[in-house]
């Protein structure tokens, strides 16, 4: 598999964890590298904040700032967009899911 392939389903799998864990609580930085990394994905926050910003762009995420033990720290929600892209992702990875286990296991 080339780099640009391992890349680009690399990139869709983050975006559906932080999409996952943004719905169920407001997410920060390193503690999605954190999360991430109990799943196997060795991940930098160079890699993840331009995950992050892009959510934020197309409206599936949106941020707000806190400060923390005087940092400013900055989380991401959910967006009611982001929760139909999300449904829609689930959607497609259990079709995904579904037909490659069907086809593993014949």
């Amino acid at each position: 598999m080339s780099e640009l392939v391992k890349k680009r389903l690399f990139h869709g799998f983050i975006s559906m964890h932080i999409l996952h864990h943004a719905k169920e609580q407001p997410i920060y930085g390193s503690w999605m590298v954190s999360e991430l990394a109990h799943h196997g994905y060795q991940l930098s926050y160079g890699t993840l904040y331009p995950i992050l910003h892009g959510l934020e762009k197309e409206g599936l995420l949106i941020s707000s700032s806190s400060n923390v033990e005087g940092k400013l720290r900055k989380y991401y929600s959910l967006t009611p967009l982001g929760d139909e892209a999300l449904v829609e992702l689930r959607n497609y990875l259990k079709e995904l899911s579904d037909e490659v286990m069907e086809r593993y296991h014949e």
